[in-house]
């Protein structure tokens, strides 16, 4: 069909009489021709296809500012747009929702939809999740280019002051800049192990000395390397905190705090054994400062801030949380009613080990999660049977959660990859193109267009839509299609 038939558009400029819901609009985008009729798109008034109803009229100023280009002679409306995209938009006219193909770019079938003057809101809410994650994408790329961008720049107008801060923020919390950095990182990384190593040696028999009452103590020598590791912290600490852009966030963040409660012992443990003793007995205060030492295996987790395989483990348990929540509940119901039946069983035996439920609990939750430490077990032959029923649910319950943890992991993971990567090649480009203008070249020239493949045949639609709605019919052009098979039948679209 060609567009020209009894209800076709009247000429630019024209009053015609006619003009209205039985006119044929007649649009060819991306190569992809396609007649739609103005019942159809009045539905919607303020989209750019409904305002081609009446554009005529305002002869070919208000033509264009619509289009790209127009035929008189066939009276086709011609768009540069991507007629993939284009399908997935005239659908509002016909179901008052759009969906979004695979394969499709959501932000660039965003600005489709911008310039087609469609509505986001009749975007599907299915679709609409998918165009956030991929903004928050962008966003997340944009910043770290910026960071990556305020990292490498230097402005002048600073301070002496300013400028010693970046690069002090920058030596210690990027050790990717450069090699001391990288070296410093290494050094902080290997002095948390030792500290955890001294830790876990301080408490070995063979390793304690005995002090003037008797009482074994950790060895001068740990002890020295433990205050020299606190010192190598406690001087990181202060120089991030004063080299910080932000304060007040650096010291409510998690990894800060995190750093504050492996620090803080060792200060107050100090300070209760120097100080404490006058106000308080000596025996108070030796149980204070080992309450306060068993608080030093906070600093293992200082690990987390050298190792992205630890902070993409914790993201993941923390999008988990209603898989694990989950998981909890499984276990709690199982323990109630395992124990119960367990305590009940187990009545008739006289030498029964289950003397209550509450202390069957204990008995559930080593049976459920398949430890068994073989100190409470069932005697009767009901009571061997409730354990092997528990057991096996409990593996259930806990392998049910797993697979969206692992693979919320692997998503954070590969997610994380990708955006660096993004991140990077975004400067690259950023570095071209400034290069390239530098030069005076361009960036590309149109005749590159000719070597793309051809655009994709479009299928045609099946059955009508209903019984008393229009069909719109189209036609995929491909410019390099010889003169024989320029046009396609309706049998070669479909196929």
């Amino acid at each position: 069909m060609d567009g020209t038939g009894e209800h076709s558009l009247p000429e630019p400029g024209s009053q015609d009489s006619r003009v209205g819901d039985d006119i044929e609009i007649v649009v060819n985008v991306g190569g992809v021709r396609q007649v739609l009729y103005g019942d159809l798109l009045s539905r919607y008034p303020e989209t750019r296809l409904a305002e081609l109803i009446h554009c005529l009229a305002g002869g070919y100023d208000t033509i264009f500012s619509l289009c790209d280009d127009y035929d008189p002679g066939k009276r086709e409306f011609y768009f540069d747009r991507d007629p993939d995209a284009f399908k997935c938009v005239i659908e509002v006219y016909y179901f008052g929702e759009v969906h979004m193909k695979k394969g499709i770019c959501p932000i660039c079938f965003k600005n489709e939809m911008d310039f087609w003057k469609v509505d986001l809101k009749f975007l599907d809410d299915c679709c609409k999740s998918h165009l956030s994650e991929k903004r928050e994408e962008l966003e997340e790329i944009a910043r770290r280019v910026q960071l990556i961008l305020d990292d490498l720049g230097v402005d002048t107008a600073e301070g002496r002051w300013r400028r010693c801060q970046k690069c002090v923020w920058k030596f210690l919390e990027k050790p990717e800049s450069s090699c001391p950095a990288r070296v410093v990182a290494v050094l902080s990384f290997l002095l948390i192990l030792v500290s955890s190593v001294v830790m876990c040696m301080g408490t070995i028999p063979e390793l304690q000395v005995l002090d003037a009452e008797g009482n074994r103590v950790e060895h001068p020598t740990l002890e020295n390397v433990e205050t020299a590791c606190i010192g190598w912290f406690t001087l990181e600490y202060l120089l991030r905190l004063f080299s910080s852009p932000n304060k007040l966030h650096f010291a409510l963040s998690f990894m800060n705090i995190v750093d504050v409660l492996a620090i803080l012992p060792f200060y107050v443990s100090l300070t209760l054994t120097h100080l404490g003793a006058r106000m308080m007995e000596l025996t108070n205060v030796q149980q204070a400062v080992q309450a306060l030492r068993i608080m030093r295996i906070a600093r293992i987790f200082k690990l987390a801030r050298h190792s992205s395989g630890l902070q993409t483990l914790t993201y993941a348990l923390k999008r988990s949380f209603k898989e694990l929540g989950l998981l909890l509940m499984y276990l709690a119901v199982g323990i109630f009613v395992f124990s119960a039946l367990g305590y009940t069983m187990e009545q008739s035996h006289p030498e029964t080990l289950f003397k209550s439920i509450p202390q069957s609990f204990w008995w559930a939750i080593i049976t459920m999660t398949t430890v068994g430490y073989g100190d409470i077990y069932p005697k009767t032959t009901l009571g061997k049977l409730n354990a092997a029923i528990s057991f096996l649910c409990g593996v259930i319950a806990i392998a049910l959660p797993i697979h969206p943890i692992i693979n919320n992991f692997v998503r954070y993971y590969n997610k994380q990859r990708v955006l660096e990567t993004a991140a990077r090649h975004e400067l690259e480009l950023m570095e071209l193109n400034s290069g390239t203008a530098g030069e005076g070249k361009a960036g590309g020239s149109r005749g590159d267009l000719d070597h793309l493949p051809p655009p994709e045949p479009a299928g045609k639609e099946g059955p009508s839509w209903s019984s008393r709605l229009k069909l719109s019919h189209s036609d995929t052009f491909i410019p390099l299609l010889t003169e024989e098979k320029h046009h396609r039948t309706r049998l070669q679209s479909c196929k």
